[in-house]
């Protein structure tokens, strides 16, 4: 009996798959279910890819501005305190930071700084657009003041403010400050009543610390893409009041963060002055901006 051959029917089926293939009109292009739908283009990447070194990237002359009880010191601590001390790190490229401490017979004095670059790992989702988004949060955790209705001013050290660094003209010079963001409380004498007696005795003897509008924590414009300040005052117990100025600003995908604290050594010394504390910290910050310049 003759075997059937089965080759006839093997090339049928070869000669079938190539018309489906090459017979589809698409001169050989395979088609699926997205054709003809073009892919969205991944949103950009951030401007910057690496960061400054931290504890070089503020100069020696303003260290010795903002941590002068380091200029007493002998030479190979004072080289120790000028040098400050890296923040411990994974990844040099996503986020640095420098510490400094000045303990001068008068008050200590810290200083930090802190680069952070935003990634986006959203593919539809620009490193900028991330950057906006972690800068608003620290913005919206700082609980800064409403602005005043004029919109407020320029308080640069040097801008077009109402005096320096938006301090109100006329106010008088060593006038106490310290009046924290909302949310802190600072000791204050209650409002004695000329037929009551006081609702509380007073906790201090001294003048309650105040802050001029002027100086209030506030958003800052001309810094970066976004700035903002915050001005806290706290105090521990017996311990002295303890003023920090803290700026913080975005260019690009990068956030910036500018920490400048200082603590009288004695417990009953006046609260650090916010005008000087402010202008110095304001006065880095412009200085660190420039390093993500053109």
């Amino acid at each position: 009996m003759q075997r059937k051959a089965y080759v006839p029917g093997v090339a049928l089926l070869v000669v079938l798959v190539a018309g489906c293939s090459s017979g589809s009109g698409t001169d050989g292009a395979t088609t699926d279910s997205k054709a003809g739908v073009p892919k969205a283009a991944a949103a950009p990447p951030g401007r910057y890819r690496t960061l400054p070194e931290p504890c070089r990237a503020v100069n020696k002359g303003v260290l010795k501005d903002m941590l002068p009880g380091a200029a007493e010191l002998p030479d190979d601590q004072k080289a120790k305190a000028y040098a400050g001390a890296a923040e411990l790190t994974y990844d040099t490229d996503r986020r640095v930071g420098c510490r400094w401490k000045d303990e001068a017979p008068d008050a200590v004095r810290r200083l930090y700084v802190d680069f952070e670059r935003v990634v986006s790992y959203d593919p539809a989702v620009s490193d900028d657009d991330r950057a906006k988004a972690v800068y608003g949060k620290k913005e919206a955790a700082a609980k800064l003041p409403a602005a005043p209705k004029d919109g407020g001013k320029d308080t640069r050290p040097g801008g077009s403010g109402t005096g320096k660094s938006g301090t109100p003209s006329g106010t008088p010079s060593g006038t106490p400050s310290g009046k924290p963001s909302a949310g802190l409380r600072v000791q204050s004498q209650a409002a004695a009543s000329p037929t009551a007696p006081p609702a509380s005795p007073p906790v201090s003897s001294g003048p309650p610390a105040t802050t001029p509008d002027g100086l209030k924590p506030r958003i800052l414009t001309g810094l970066g893409d976004a700035a903002y300040l915050d001005d806290a005052l706290t105090a521990s117990g017996s311990a002295a009041q303890r003023r920090t100025v803290t700026v913080v600003f975005r260019t690009s995908n990068v956030i910036v963060t500018v920490e400048y604290t200082e603590q009288p050594s004695s417990p009953g010394a006046t609260a650090p002055d916010s005008q000087e504390l402010q202008e110095k910290t304001q006065a880095l910050s412009a200085k660190l901006a420039e390093l993500f310049g053109d």
